[in-house]
């Protein structure tokens, strides 16, 4: 195999949780939500989280068309894919804080629009 046809590899990342965990993850990708997805019409951003570094699970952060359209319209544009992609990270972060058992509890994230509203204003993104 030669390089250029070998993949990226996967960049990992660390973050401490409040509840006192070490989080690590990667970000695996993105696709539409499934038709039968609660959420759907969604973006389903995946991540491979660990807190133990031996077991690795995927949690799934859904951004619904609804709240990506209540933003639009309360700021006069279109989210970009780059801040779509940073509302569910953040969101994952959030998560990271709140669940205490992130595997059992936080597998499936939801970003409301009131939740993508304070996201986005965290980093600036006001306008």
């Amino acid at each position: 195999m030669t390089d250029a046809s070998r993949p990226a590899p996967r960049r990992l990342k660390t973050y401490t949780g409040s509840q006192g965990y070490v989080y690590q993850y990667y970000f695996v990708g993105k696709r539409p939500a499934l038709p039968d997805e609660p959420s759907a019409p969604a973006t389903e951003f995946i991540f491979d989280v660990t807190s133990d570094r031996k077991t690795t699970f995927a949690v799934s952060v859904f951004v619904p068309e609804q709240s990506k359209q209540d933003w639009s319209a309360a700021h006069g544009r279109a989210l970009s894919d780059s801040e779509q992609y940073a509302a569910a990270k953040l969101r994952l972060f959030a998560a990271f804080d709140e669940f205490e058992n992130m595997k059992a509890d936080g597998r499936r994230l939801l970003v409301t629009s009131a939740q993508l509203e304070d996201l986005l204003a965290s980093l600036g993104l006001d306008a």
